[in-house]
């Protein structure tokens, strides 16, 4: 596995048909535990009961995973242990929704894998906590491979389908309005601004068209304000459309743009991550410029929403096509 995204014959990355395993595995699982979930059975102890094998309810996941660390297990293998059996697709906690699943199709793995770390953060080192979800770094150091045999291959095809159909997809808008800006072409006066302009470069029609198509795809109408994952959602259908009505050499040219911006964002990221990790171990605090700097111990990381790149880069060496079938 290359430690660099290649981006020099970036194909257009299909965009993977729906994950019928990763669906049964977060929803049928999970119906049969909701039950459990809301009446568990607490140990002598006070604690939830956890089942040796098999799927975990949330409740179980957050004491299999303090288990596992108490005992002594290393903290990523552990996590991804639970990230492998967790069944919920969408979680409500403090009034909020977190969403896993999006379109039963793409899996969110780092805003799960913050959920859990928030829950067991006094057994878990801090620096390396926020190596995982500000930089997307493992801390043993693992690659995609070994991402992919701890958590499955379900679960890791939903992975890919969130990295091709949301980051690359975020990228792609982040990159032409960029050349927007640049190129000067927004000075005219009634000209949309940039990051609006971009949906109509893009996809050839502008976000609140855009919008209503969407609503009227999924019998839901789009307010003016979205949550995260109602934005994630529409970013992923986004994905869809562009490849469904994009010509082919378009299509592919977009996304070798989007790949070209994820490799300088991942190059600026790992600089920052090997920062951040020398100073951490050298007992500094941190301090970076820019829109995402790096959590204080005391503050919750929000995941990294660019190419995590261990352990889990959104392309690797062999082409989509062949991902695809693997």
């Amino acid at each position: 596995m290359s430690s660099t995204t290649d981006t020099t014959d970036a194909r257009e990355p299909e965009v993977l048909d729906p994950v019928e395993t990763v669906i049964d595995a977060f929803f049928v699982a999970h119906d049969m535990h909701d039950a459990d979930d809301a009446t568990a059975e607490a140990t002598p102890r006070g604690r939830v009961r956890v089942p040796r094998d098999g799927a975990l309810t949330p409740a179980q996941s957050v004491e299999a995973l303090r288990r596992a660390l108490e005992r002594g297990v290393p903290w990523y293998p552990a996590l991804l242990e639970v990230i492998a059996r967790w069944t919920a697709p969408v979680e409500e906690i403090d009034g909020g929704l977190n969403t896993y699943l999006i379109a039963g199709e793409a899996f969110d793995w780092l805003l799960l894998a913050q959920r859990l770390l928030d829950e067991v953060g006094d057994l878990v080192p801090v620096d390396e906590a926020e190596q995982l979800l500000v930089h997307g770094i493992a801390p043993d150091g693992s690659g995609e491979a070994e991402f992919e045999r701890a958590i499955g291959p379900a679960k890791h095809r939903a992975h890919l389908n969130f990295q091709y159909g949301v980051v690359v997809e975020e990228l792609l808008l982040l990159a032409v309005e960029l050349e927007l800006v640049k190129s000067g072409s927004l000075s005219g006066a009634g000209r949309p601004a940039p990051d609006l302009e971009a949906f109509d470069y893009v996809y050839g029609k502008p976000l609140d068209e855009l919008k209503l198509l969407y609503g009227y795809d999924i019998g839901e109408a789009l307010g003016d304000r979205m949550s995260q994952s109602e934005l994630q959602a529409f970013t992923y259908w986004l994905s869809k459309y562009r490849v469904r009505t994009g010509e082919p050499a378009r299509v592919a040219s977009d996304t070798k743009k989007a790949m070209a911006m994820m490799s300088r964002l991942e190059a600026g990221r790992a600089r920052l991550g090997r920062l951040h990790a020398a100073q951490a171990r050298a007992g500094r605090v941190v301090e970076t410029e820019g829109p995402r700097r790096a959590a204080a111990p005391q503050r919750k990381p929000r995941p990294a929403r660019n190419t995590p790149r261990r352990p889990a880069t959104a392309v690797e060496d062999e082409p989509a096509e062949e991902q695809a079938e693997s």
